[in-house]
């Protein structure tokens, strides 16, 4: 059985469940954080659905050897924007191995993200097409793609300590935030929590075009901009209930707010 790294005690195996919670707050940069994610086996229904689709693969991507492990974030270590999704696609991320990568989904965020300047192209089809993100790192709440893309409760509190690690990790220079629907929302905030930010009670409400702003406090020296916009899947692109326009609209609220300039350098 594969052992990670000796911490103190033995270390747990890539394939328990504490296997997170034991190894992303020790973490001390982004490569080190995204190394271990890709070895994360914690969730057996995960690990089975990840690992099926690409053994079997849609026939459109027969001559593709899928990526089939946890997704991990996208973006410069500096970045002062982060995008909070739901989870990789079976076969867009789970395919390419980078994340909102080979999906419809994806080159409908990557479009409005270059529209922005926050993208060096408009679009995202596999890890080698020279794509460059400025000021902004895109992540999940959960790195491996689930079955209906519907992570359960569990499986996504289990992978929360590596979206608190990634969001601290991101540290000072993180101004602002956009969660894309009501599940990036819900578990962003108590991600937050776990890097020492003071979060409002009761939850605030998702809705797109929602902003919600955590003060400066302790080791956070800057207040945190917290915006929602509804999820770029396919249903909700298709039925006009996210437009290009809207998604823009809170991507270049959200840039205005973490003081990029259309390079994406902080001003």
């Amino acid at each position: 059985m594969e052992r990670a790294g000796e911490q103190g005690d033995a270390a747990p195996a890539a394939d328990e469940a504490t296997f997170a919670a034991r190894h992303a707050p020790g973490c001390t940069t982004l490569d080190e954080l995204d190394g271990l994610v890709t070895r994360c086996r914690a969730c057996p229904r995960l690990v089975a659905w990840r690992e099926e689709v690409a053994r079997v693969k849609r026939a459109a991507y027969q001559d593709w050897e899928y990526w089939g492990r946890p997704v991990t974030g996208f973006g410069p270590a500096d970045a002062a924007l982060a995008v909070i999704g739901l989870a990789p696609a079976a076969h867009g991320a789970n395919r390419t191995g980078r994340i909102f990568t080979g999906d419809a989904t994806g080159d409908f965020l990557f479009a409005a993200l270059h529209e922005v300047g926050l993208a060096s192209q408009p679009t995202s089809r596999h890890t080698g097409d020279g794509l460059v993100l400025h000021g902004v790192r895109l992540t999940a709440p959960v790195h491996c793609a689930p079955p209906d893309n519907r992570p359960t409760p569990a499986e996504r509190d289990r992978c929360r300590p590596w979206l608190s690690a990634e969001l601290d990790l991101l540290g000072p220079r993180l101004r602002a935030v956009v969660a894309l629907g009501g599940f990036g929302w819900q578990a962003l905030l108590p991600a937050l929590r776990d890097t020492g930010r003071r979060t409002p009670r009761p939850r605030p409400a998702f809705g797109h075009g929602a902003h919600v702003v955590l003060p400066a406090e302790g080791r956070h020296p800057r207040p945190l901009h917290l915006l929602g916009s509804y999820h770029p899947s396919r249903h909700n692109t298709n039925t006009g209930r996210l437009t290009s326009a809207m998604l823009v609209d809170v991507l270049r609220r959200a840039a205005d707010l973490a003081e990029l300039h259309p390079d994406g350098h902080s001003r």
